[in-house]
């Protein structure tokens, strides 16, 4: 690397430029999994676009591994690549709502618990993920699944447009009829197209406050429950959403002291309708079965989403697999609830994702994400403290990997996807991806955002 552009590089950023050798480095390259350990050149803190396109300008001049980060939170680490230039858009971040006209115009490095805090303060919100320090960046151009989903769609799905610096450093603005081709390219598609600086989103009227369940089972009575689950979703409302997870039970109050530390199935469950409707719609959760704790209450829909980031702490370790299923079999339970109690590490769970209802309505076509019929999304969620059960937390989830692959649809969700299933890509995108590949050669044809040595241009 040259020394003199760098300097001059340095100069052109309104932000700051961190080397290895500075005493922040070390905070400015570590991300949410603590299993990534990557060490890039350096690290721009970016301020605005211009930052952005000096560092796109600098990259390409220098040949550079680019990557970029926005919330940091992709179990795969893709926002930090060895050796080259990291693009950290944590600092654009701002985020602006337009009640009346119900949209919203977000910073490329903002997290989802930003943009709740700023569109719930007017009863709007977009869908986001399930964990309030997921970035806006990731999670809405691998697609965008969460509690409201099946009511609103997908994220990608309320997308109006994006702003986004191109490889040649340029700005376009992305959306239905200008730039057309990368519009639904970013909407599902992964990044590696650019980086997106701002993006613009149709909202919805939902909260303050939506109806919410939460409740427990112990491991004895989990198979019947998931087979009550798998019927209850079938004739649920869009509105209704529901997550069954493994987990380990915490050991704190309300939870009874014999469930303390043990493996249970918990339904996580949310409805965006009225608090009325939703009551009267979740009710079954909580009286199926013997439950050991049970709460069917209103909760701020900002706070549902903040509600489980503790037990998935920064810096832990975490190792991920998925599958798409057409169905939730009988045998599929009856392996689950063999194979997960015990769950190696305190972090971990294994969930069940419901999709359907909004997601479903939109043409496989019509936007990067392919997977618009798919009926569930299961997810190995490993997390553990210690580098030394490494190896056999990374055993265990490849194993039930492998013994829930014979119920797969083959498919998967590309935000799911971790570090070592790059040959898993064809299956994110199915049919859509020669169409992608054309729109990255388009936009990219010099391939300065998918460098072998960068992990992806996104996170």
């Amino acid at each position: 690397m040259d020394v003199g552009e760098m300097g001059r590089f340095a100069r052109t950023l309104r932000g700051q430029l961190i080397l290895p050798e500075d005493p922040n480095y070390d905070e400015a390259r570590a991300l949410w999994n603590g299993m990534i350990d990557r060490r890039p050149a350096l690290v721009a803190r970016c301020a605005g676009t211009a930052d952005v396109i000096a560092c796109v300008d600098f990259a390409r001049r220098q040949d550079l591994a680019l990557s970029v980060r926005g919330g940091g939170h992709s179990v795969a680490g893709k926002a930090a690549c060895d050796d080259g230039l990291m693009v950290d858009l944590s600092h654009i971040r701002d985020v602006h709502v337009d009640a009346k006209a119900r949209v919203a115009r977000v910073g490329g490095g903002a997290t989802w618990g930003t943009v709740d805090h700023e569109t719930q303060a007017f009863g709007l919100v977009v869908t986001g993920g399930v964990d309030s320090r997921t970035g806006v960046g990731g999670l809405t151009l691998g697609g965008g699944v969460g509690y409201l989903a099946r009511a609103l769609g997908l994220t990608i799905d309320s997308l109006l447009s994006a702003e986004v610096v191109l490889a040649d450093g340029s700005t376009v603005t992305a959306s239905a009829t200008a730039h057309p081709d990368l519009f639904w390219a970013l909407r599902g598609g992964g990044g590696g197209f650019g980086i997106v600086t701002t993006f613009e989103f149709r909202l919805h009227a939902v909260g303050p406050e939506v109806m919410t369940a939460q409740v427990f089972h112990a491991m004895d009575g989990a198979a019947e429950a998931l087979a009550f689950y798998r019927d209850f979703m079938s004739t649920a409302p869009d509105e209704a959403a529901c997550y069954p997870l493994f987990v380990n039970v915490p050991p704190v109050d309300p939870f009874p002291p014999q469930h303390h530390g043990k493996t249970a199935l918990v339904f996580v469950g949310c409805h965006a309708g009225s608090l009325k409707d939703g009551e009267e719609a979740l009710r079954p959760l909580g009286t199926f079965g013997a439950p050991f704790f049970s709460a069917i209450a209103p909760m701020p829909y900002a706070a549902l989403q903040q509600s489980f980031d503790a037990a998935a702490p920064d810096g832990g370790r975490f190792y991920w697999k998925a599958h798409y299923l057409e169905e939730l079999s009988d045998a599929l339970i009856e392996t689950l609830v063999a194979r997960v109690d015990a769950l190696p590490g305190p972090y971990s769970n294994v969930f069940v994702e419901c999709l359907g209802g909004a997601v479903a309505r939109v043409a496989p076509e019509a936007t990067a994400f392919p997977h618009r019929d798919v009926r569930f999304s299961l997810g190995i969620s490993t997390g553990w403290a210690d580098a030394a059960d490494d190896e056999a937390a990374i055993a265990w989830t490849r194993s039930l990997f492998e013994a829930t692959a014979p119920y797969a649809s083959g498919g998967v969700y590309v935000n799911y996807l971790d570090r070592d299933e790059e040959d898993r890509v064809g299956a994110a995108y199915g049919a859509n991806l020669p169409r992608l590949e054309n729109v990255r050669r388009a936009y990219d044809p010099d391939g300065v955002f998918t460098r072998e040595e960068a992990p992806t241009a996104l996170a």
